[in-house]
């Protein structure tokens, strides 16, 4: 994928339908501090200094489509109670349309509070109803799903079903089976947060999102390394009789199964984990709207592996919004392509990164054997801007300017090397002898060289200034060369 299709994508996404079915629940916050214990009990007397009350369960993936700008209906079964009315008036307050929302005086409203002190949880009570749908409600439920996905207006037509599980009777099997029976009558991708361990309740679906305790789980195999894995998901998948299967590892990324291709796996998108509440959801919710924009599986799945890593960087269950995935993609680059790009889509990141102001620094070489003067160079070269780029000399440019024993690694592992580097945010392999084509066709802000040159010898000095650039010199490490380390290797080898 390249950043224009990324922002083609979600340009598209206010046009976009979703329904979400599920359990909907309130999430209560109470924070507080705790200096005392009861004279009552042998428990600690929490002082609650603040609340909250937010959307919770399936109204997450709500709160996930609309930050994301999608047009989101609501069906599901509440209590005919106050949290009930609550819940109804913060779908309503995000936009959400809940005319498919169905009120029961037989349950309870599920609200799940959160009792916290000095930033560590303390209790949680639950108050729900965890039995079946009476046959009435569950008729009336089916009836309200069925209008609002077999809606023959274009204009109020669905174009992507959600299904958010969370075991508390709502979901029952015959309505599981009529959302995704429809779901696939009118050509709708169905895609669902499963729960449980008998995933043949989906069968049918689009795609599932399990997490890797849940996909153990259900597939009866204990996952602990690659192999496992591949075995759970390619279980899961055939068994369900699924389109598709993303399986979420929490800080280590994500991976795809589809019928008759091979396994995908992406690595987390994130610099630092934080917290994985909620990932599973803009999960969920990125690769249903990636399907009904017309994304294929996998890139729907490297866009929402983007989010999920915007998402687990912060604390607490969050969403994501469209200017926080550009960002991401524009300094970190998509994550099926890495870091490594061809000069065609470096150019579309560099650019994108220059509109949102900032500053792009180049540099190139060799880099045969990587050593410590190598990477305080780049280190020191990243400070001076906002995106490094590293243009590597191919093996026959190497081959040209050091000689025919030269280079003693491979470009593609030298790339490799040098992209695996936090200071380097892109590597661009070039064959010419040198770098200028890159240089004019990238534009940097900063162009960086080595302290053995001078300015007047800089390659492409001349076309950076000339758009109102610079060249800085930085000084190499003393005695640290790689000249000089293939001199230690060959003394030690007589």
């Amino acid at each position: 994928m390249t950043i224009e299709q990324i922002q083609n994508f979600l340009r598209r996404l206010p046009e976009i339908k979703a329904l979400v079915v599920g359990d909907l629940m309130l999430d209560e916050y109470l924070w507080g501090k705790t200096k005392r214990i009861s004279p009552e009990a042998p428990v600690p007397v929490v002082d609650v200094s603040r609340a909250d009350l937010r959307l919770g369960g399936a109204g997450n993936v709500v709160n996930n489509l609309r930050a994301l700008g999608c047009q989101v209906s609501v069906c599901s079964v509440i209590g005919d109670d106050g949290d009930g009315l609550d819940l109804q008036r913060q779908l309503k307050n995000i936009g959400a349309d809940t005319s498919g929302v169905v009120f029961d005086n037989g349950r309870q409203t599920s609200r799940k509070t959160r009792i916290l002190a000095s930033n560590q949880q303390m209790l949680r009570i639950d108050r729900e109803s965890r039995v079946n749908l009476s046959n009435a409600i569950e008729k009336l439920f089916i009836a309200k799903i069925a209008k609002l996905l077999q809606s023959a207006n274009s204009k109020e037509r669905i174009d992507v079903v959600f299904i958010s599980d969370y075991g508390k009777g709502v979901l029952t099997d015959a309505v599981l089976q009529q959302v995704i029976s429809m779901g696939r009558a009118n050509g709708i991708a169905v895609v669902v947060d499963p729960k449980g361990s008998d995933y043949t309740r989906y069968s049918g679906a689009t795609l599932l999102t399990p997490n890797r305790a849940e996909a153990s789980e259900a597939s009866s195999i204990q996952i602990i390394d690659d192999e496992t894995l591949s075995a759970a998901g390619m279980k899961i998948l055939h068994q369900a009789k699924l389109d598709a299967l993303v399986l979420t590892r929490s800080e280590e990324g994500m991976s795809l199964f589809q019928r008759e291709a091979e396994q995908i796996d992406l690595p987390t998108h994130a610099r630092e984990v934080f917290d994985v509440s909620g990932a599973g959801d803009t999960v969920l919710s990125l690769i249903g709207i990636g399907i009904a924009a017309g994304l294929t599986l996998r890139q729907s799945a490297v866009v929402a592996n983007v989010a999920a890593g915007i998402v687990v960087a912060k604390v607490g269950t969050s969403t994501v919004s469209c200017p926080e995935i550009l960002n991401a993609v524009t300094l970190r680059g998509l994550p099926d392509e890495g870091k490594i790009h061809s000069l065609e889509s470096l150019s579309d990141i560099v650019e994108h990164a220059r509109n949102n102001g900032k500053k792009i620094v180049f540099t190139n070489g060799c880099f045969d054997l990587l050593h410590a003067g190598h990477v305080s160079y780049l280190q020191r070269a990243r400070a001076l801007g906002d995106l490094l780029v590293l243009g590597l000399n191919s093996d026959a440019s190497v081959k040209r300017l050091k000689g025919s024993m030269r280079p003693l690694v491979e470009q593609k592992d030298r790339a490799q090397v040098m992209a695996a580097l936090a200071c380097v945010d892109y590597v661009v392999i070039f064959d010419e002898d040198t770098p200028l084509q890159l240089i004019e066709a990238l534009r940097p802000d900063v162009l960086v060289k080595g302290g053995d040159y001078t300015p007047e010898t800089v390659v492409g000095r001349q076309q950076v200034e000339s758009w109102g650039g610079r060249v800085e010199l930085i000084s190499f490490v003393e005695g640290r060369s790689t000249t000089n380390l293939l001199g230690k290797i060959m003394e030690k080898g007589k």
